[in-house]
């Protein structure tokens, strides 16, 4: 005759000398193939191109030093380098930029939109702009060309490429202060450049809510804060979206393995 079963075996003690074994999660890359997205990496490189040809219309139109202090200028060189190094790992099916960088290439150009729509290009505006990024009063066909391009085609297709083309939840809150470093050193260069250059230099100040000759530190300190608050909020407004949106490139990776229905 064989022993009953016990109902309950007591645990084994552990046998000394052996370390327990850690958690060891693995990677999505190990159980996911990585995959190329060839269109993603055309569209991006597409939108790098225009805006860099933008800002080389206006260096050739312009002044380079002048051109290159605008805001505009400098947020679309940022975001036609993040571009170029997204489309590069797109194409080459690596890991994405981190979203920190690529958020803040986002913000500032939306930023750059928002700021010529709402302020600079609107006629009823008191910071309204009566000259145009080179310091002529009147605008040529390409120069009017490549403000557009600036202002409107690169930020609409840079939203696009985020709600399009990238997968959600990669923005926190906690970048969100760290994207308001640019626009402050921005501002520090801004009173910088106005306060060494000679009296009478054309462009003294580059945007008129920033102009201190006209308005005095103390209004243009409060335009700034006034300014620095709406680019947080917007930064803010950017993650809560990015968490709420669905995600546009989910794919299923091929396991190998084939699901059968149930039998019975």
């Amino acid at each position: 005759m064989t022993a009953p079963i016990p109902r309950d075996i007591p645990d084994l003690p552990a046998i000394p000398g052996i370390p327990a074994l850690l958690p060891s999660p693995v990677p999505a890359t190990a159980v996911v193939p990585p995959v190329r997205r060839p269109l993603i990496a055309a569209f991006r490189l597409l939108t790098a191109a225009t805006a860099a040809a933008g800002v080389a219309i206006f260096l050739v139109l312009g002044s380079p030093p002048r051109v290159l202090s605008h805001f505009t200028i400098q947020s679309s060189i940022l975001l036609a380098l993040v571009l170029v190094a997204s489309a590069r790992r797109a194409w080459t099916a690596r890991r994405p930029l981190r979203s920190s960088l690529t958020g803040a290439a986002l913000l500032y150009v939306v930023v750059t939109a928002l700021v010529h729509h709402l302020l600079l290009a609107n006629a009823p505006s008191p910071y309204a702009m009566t000259s145009t990024m080179t310091g002529a009063t009147t605008s040529a066909l390409l120069q009017t060309i490549a403000d557009h391009v600036l202002h409107t085609a690169v930020p609409i297709a840079a939203v696009l490429d985020w709600l399009l083309l990238t997968p959600p939840g990669r923005l926190h809150l906690r970048q969100a202060s760290t994207w308001l470093l640019y626009p402050m050193a921005y501002l520090a260069f801004s009173f910088i450049r106005g306060e060494y250059l000679l009296p009478g230099t054309p462009g003294h100040y580059l945007y008129p809510f920033l102009d201190v000759d006209q308005h005095g530190y103390k209004s243009v300190l409060g335009n700034a804060l006034l300014l620095g608050l709406s680019i947080y909020a917007l930064a803010v407004l950017l993650v809560a979206l990015d968490h709420a949106r669905p995600n546009p490139v989910r794919h299923h990776g091929k396991t190998g393995f084939r699901l059968q229905p149930p039998v019975g």
